[in-house]
């Protein structure tokens, strides 16, 4: 049960210090009362006007902070685009120059591994910008109201924000979005994937109405990448920005530096993207993933490729299994990082290098302690933006035996 305070009464008002750090939502942070809250809006070293705003989110008592009024503004702020800027929170950083979106996104990761001592002579390097800073993203999740009009809604206040594009969403999606405006009455949650190199897109659910003449319930969609086109089904997960994705898997493939002889772990491989990349590259790639669907897709994808070999299991059952030793492998596991079973498979296998790919420091800086404990050392952490305007980052670091 969430409630906030009614539109009738006037706001709940407090003049804050916005404290240096950064929180895992993208907030700041702020001392208010006798504890710390989020600050949704601002920028460290601010001094602000803050709505407080009090509700309860699984019978715990929060409260939180929307900027109102900047008293002491940054030298890095800049006024947002967005007209829904503020009143949606997908974005965390429009008001903020990409200049130091990128100095804060290094810092939180430099931040979460300094936590660790057996992490603290570890150099993080600066953070690799995004060619897009707008219109970049290929998958959108709306909340469709009664009338059919999609939208999002305030994470803080909870409420619904109609929207009539967003700005972060290639113009293939806003354009679907707005075809379906108005009609889309029969569901309350809509996703919409599209394909920006190819045109091609995936609506889910499958929309019966009479009145929407776009395809929609689609099993599957398709994409390109650095030439190779990639079968995508609703269930499996695909970068949600295309173009920095193949900056991603560049740098995936320039870190590992393959000659061509090395027997190649791709874990959590999802549609197989890093392992088709690179097969070119690599010896043998034996690709796990858990999901089917996935697994479905990147065996199509890699029609016609000798070298990749498939596996439809969990990770850490097959790593755990496994008694000949990789020369590398690739870790891209979801954001909740790796299973305790594969970093300790990792450690006995002890590969030559190890690229793990996150999209949380605190996981990443956790498992790395781990590794680097067990014998590993870091050689490089780089983060790259696949998210501007957000707080997400995504990491790549590599690993060699001591």
């Amino acid at each position: 049960m969430t409630s906030v305070r009614p539109d009738d009464q006037p706001p709940e008002l407090a003049e804050l210090d916005l404290l240096d750090e950064i929180g895992p939502l993208g907030d700041c942070l702020a001392d208010f009362e006798d504890g710390r809250i989020n600050v949704f809006g601002g920028i460290p070293g601010e001094r602000v006007v803050a709505r407080i705003v009090r509700y309860r989110r699984r019978r715990k008592r929060m409260v939180s902070g929307l900027v109102h009024e900047v008293i002491e503004a940054s030298p890095h702020r800049v006024p947002a685009p967005c007209q829904y800027f503020g009143a949606c929170t997908g974005c965390q950083w429009q008001h903020v120059s990409y200049s130091h979106q990128l100095v804060l996104k290094r810092g939180y990761v430099e931040r979460n591994v300094s936590e660790y001592p057996a992490l603290s002579s570890s150099d993080i390097e600066p953070c690799i910008p995004a060619p897009s800073l707008y219109g970049y993203r290929n998958h959108a999740r709306f909340t469709i109201r009664r009338e059919g009009s999609p939208g999002f809604v305030n994470r803080i206040t909870r409420r619904f924000v109609q929207t009539d594009e967003c700005m972060l969403m290639a113009p293939g999606i806003n354009r679907l979005a707005d075809d379906l405006k108005g009609r889309a009455q029969e569901t309350s949650q809509l996703s919409i994937r599209y394909g920006i190199n190819t045109d091609d897109w995936l609506i889910q659910p499958k929309l019966k109405s009479k009145d929407i003449a776009l395809e929609s319930g689609q099993s599957h969609y398709t994409e390109e990448l650095l030439g190779h086109t990639f079968r995508i089904a609703s269930p499996s997960f695909f970068q949600v920005n295309t173009e920095q994705a193949e900056r991603l898997a560049e740098l995936v493939a320039e870190t590992l530096e393959l000659s061509g002889r090395e027997s190649v772990v791709d874990a959590y491989a999802g549609v197989g993207t890093f392992a088709i990349l690179l097969a070119g590259s690599a010896k043998r790639i034996i690709t796990i993933e858990e999901s089917a669907a996935a697994i479905r897709d990147a065996a199509s994808n890699a029609s016609g490729i000798e070298n990749v070999e498939f596996i439809e299991r969990k990770t850490e059952d097959v790593l755990d299994s496994m008694e000949a030793r990789p020369d590398a492998v690739i870790l891209d596991p979801p954001r909740s990082g790796c299973h305790p079973t594969v970093l300790e498979a990792l450690i006995r296998l002890a590969p030559e290098r190890t690229v793990y790919v996150s999209c949380d420091p605190e996981a990443l800086a956790r498992d790395l302690d781990v590794l680097v404990r067990g014998g590993f050392s870091i050689q490089s952490v780089r983060p790259i933006d696949m998210f501007p305007q957000t707080h997400h980052v995504e990491t790549v670091a590599l690993l060699g035996r001591i």
